[in-house]
């Protein structure tokens, strides 16, 4: 259950990959296993975000 919550919470951007693998209870490599397993993005990037580091460039 802490690792489906944890999973969530990342996808939505509510926490950090380090912060989400904490609460699920496991190890950097293993909850990019989990999100794997889920088809979770291991990247987040906010579109608006990158533009504006582009556009900074």
């Amino acid at each position: 259950m802490r690792i489906e919550a944890a999973t969530q919470w990342y996808a939505q951007q509510r926490i950090s990959q380090e912060k989400a693998a904490e609460i699920a209870g496991l190890g950097r490599a293993e909850f990019i296993d989990a999100l794997s397993l889920r088809h979770i993005p291991l990247v987040q990037v906010d579109l608006n975000e990158l533009m504006d580091e582009v556009r900074r460039a």
